[in-house]
């Protein structure tokens, strides 16, 4: 019943994207033009497509031969305007995920600012730093910038197709929007994504010439100590009962990877971003310890951890029982050459084109 009553909403919605989307499609709206490369990694819905890890496949995959800046809105900061992360920088004054992609790549310089434009101005400015490269975080919507490659994610386990606009469902504008972008990657594959299945979903998308269209899936990492200096772990996870505490878009594929690794569950979930407080650090102790087992731990994400470590005056003991788990991305089908030679080419033939137009 609620939905039907939401119905009026989206539509009101979605006729104010759309509008918007008109205005800079007929150049009404202005369009600022960079001639440094950059990369947008964004998507279609609200939260859960995996932007972090692939930002993090593309540093990894430029950070060697090229001059990288990272630029975020920095969500749910409390801080205003332009800011360059430290690595000692919190999720309050950047975001959670700058602070990961800092703290993972100190090398890379990594800022936050509401307004991209702005950003890469003062990115590009600064006679301190030189780029080759800019990769925007979640940007597909922020029509001001005009990225050079567009990646566009799209989770396997959540078919746009099938989606609604806000606030009936989780699109943050219409399927049709998906032709602004170059890149098309279907993201949180299974493992062996059968070749009809593809070819489906390149029709149903209905690819264009200038886009190309790539499978990933999630690999997850060794289980890691929240606390530097211990050792990883090296149990079987089968016989321990785990406290999982998620504040992420979309658990799922998390819960079920360890379904198959773990004997017991118990999950302890909050909204996308949450910001922990001393009382949830406290009150995961207690859980923590009511189960009666001998072998348990919690386990967290690696973005969640961001946010639990910037918790002041927690119990020592807390961490010594915190684990979290990298995850990656992983192409499907040697798809990986051809993504990784599109992404590096298009840099080479452009890095030194770095002042603003």
């Amino acid at each position: 019943m609620l939905k039907y009553l939401l119905y009026p909403f989206a539509l009101l919605y979605g006729f104010i994207v759309s509008f918007r989307n008109f205005l800079y499609d007929t150049k009404i709206l202005h369009t600022s033009r960079f001639s440094i490369p950059i990369l947008s990694v964004g998507n279609l819905t609200v939260g859960g497509t995996g932007k972090t890890p692939h930002a993090e496949y593309l540093i990894s995959l430029l950070k060697q031969e090229f001059n990288i800046a990272y630029l975020s809105r920095g969500y749910k900061r409390k801080t205003k305007g332009f800011v360059i992360a430290g690595v000692k920088s919190t999720y309050i004054e950047v975001g959670d995920e700058p602070v990961q992609i800092k703290q993972k790549f100190p090398e890379i310089t990594v800022a936050v600012c509401e307004k991209r434009d702005q950003g890469i101005r003062e990115l590009t400015n600064n006679k301190n730093y030189h780029f080759d490269v800019i990769i925007l975080d979640d940007a597909f919507q922020h029509r001001s910038v005009e990225p050079h490659i567009n990646i566009l994610l799209v989770d396997y386990t959540r078919p746009v197709f099938d989606d609604h606009l806000l606030p009936v469902g989780r699109l943050r504008e219409s399927v049709r929007s998906r032709y602004r972008a170059n890149v098309i990657i279907y993201t949180k594959c299974p493992g062996e994504l059968k070749p009809i299945e593809q070819r489906i979903i390149k029709n149903r998308l209905n690819i264009r010439p200038y886009q190309d269209l790539f499978f990933t899936r999630i690999q997850y990492g060794e289980i890691t100590p929240a606390e530097k200096g211990l050792a990883l772990f090296n149990d079987d996870m089968r016989n321990y009962k785990v406290l999982l505490i998620t504040g992420i878009a979309n658990p799922s594929p998390l819960i079920d990877y360890l379904n198959d690794q773990v004997g017991t569950i118990i999950h302890k979930k909050y909204p996308d971003h949450h910001a922990y407080r001393k009382e949830d650090i406290f009150f995961f102790l207690e859980e923590f310890n009511k189960i009666e087992s001998e072998r348990k731990l919690i386990i967290t994400t690696e973005k969640d951890l961001v946010r639990l470590k910037s918790v002041k005056n927690c119990p020592e003991t807390f961490f010594r029982n915190v684990y979290y788990i990298p995850i990656e991305i992983k192409f499907l089908d040697r798809a990986r050459e051809l993504f990784n030679y599109r992404v590096l080419n298009y840099v080479r033939e452009n890095k030194s084109n770095n002042r603003f137009h």
